[in-house]
């Protein structure tokens, strides 16, 4: 039986799943305080990579199987600090659907007034938004508010049992170090549409070809394919790319 809807899949999965028996396996283990500091430092980066593929994961999930599916949320959720459907109501019924409007679009970075929000100042607002934002797009989503809201719960009770019964392994491995991984994540998305004022698809996204970054973070870099059919799976972006490069500015492509 076919667990993965894609098998481009295999690999990524495999890979989150084995940082997540790392982590416990640490967390269990390991008394020792620097060590700890030391691997909570030295997952940082690990951890906002694997932020793209939850991302990727809230637009066309992963398993054929729901179980399987919250599983592996519950191990993107530690990781990065994003829970069940916190990217879908935020950025795909949300983001999506407004980023041409910065009035309305849940990652913006325009003020109302029209002044371009800076780096830091975009990565604080958005990332202290982003959950009430959330929680705001799902009135339009009640169904998948709901389970926003019950696993959002059902982290934050496990991270505080953890912390409990291991304060320091707990709270640098699944406290502190997810929050991290939130705001790295955010302060990312700064430059995928910042200063494009338009109403043209096709003009509203910077794009970075790539090899190690597209690789790194599931063809993210190729961020209009993404826009233009954002229920395309990752592995078909650059294909997609493709068709489209001829009407995207060559100024908004960086290879």
């Amino acid at each position: 039986m076919q667990l993965l809807k894609y098998k481009a899949d295999r690999i990524p999965v495999a890979v989150f799943f084995a940082f997540t028996i790392l982590d416990f396996t640490v967390y269990f283990t390991v008394d020792t305080t620097w060590v700890i500091l030391a691997y909570f430092a030295a997952m940082v980066p690990v951890r906002a990579f694997i932020s793209a593929w939850n991302h990727h994961h809230q637009h066309v999930p992963m398993f054929y199987s729901k179980r399987l599916n919250r599983l592996l949320e519950m191990s993107f959720a530690l990781h990065t600090g994003a829970t069940t459907h916190a990217w879908t109501l935020h950025h795909v019924h949300g983001h999506h659907k407004n980023y041409l409007d910065q009035d309305k679009d849940e990652s913006r970075w325009r003020r109302r007034s029209g002044v371009q929000y800076g780096y830091i100042h975009y990565a604080a607002i958005t990332a202290l938004t982003a959950y009430p934002r959330a929680f705001a797009v799902g009135r339009n989503h009640p169904r998948i508010r709901r389970a926003f809201v019950g696993y959002g719960l059902l982290t934050l009770a496990i991270i505080a049992t953890l912390i409990a019964y291991k304060p320091l392994n707990g709270l640098f491995i699944f406290g502190i170090a997810p929050l991290i991984s939130l705001v790295i994540t955010i302060a990312a998305t700064y430059h995928h549409h910042t200063g494009l004022d338009t109403d043209d698809h096709m003009e509203a996204s910077h794009n970075y070809t790539y090899r190690w970054r597209n690789l790194l973070t599931g063809n993210l870099g190729y961020h209009t394919a993404h826009h233009y059919r954002q229920g395309m799976h990752w592995s078909k972006l650059p294909e997609l790319h493709e068709t489209l490069v001829e009407k995207i500015p060559a100024e908004y492509i960086k290879a």
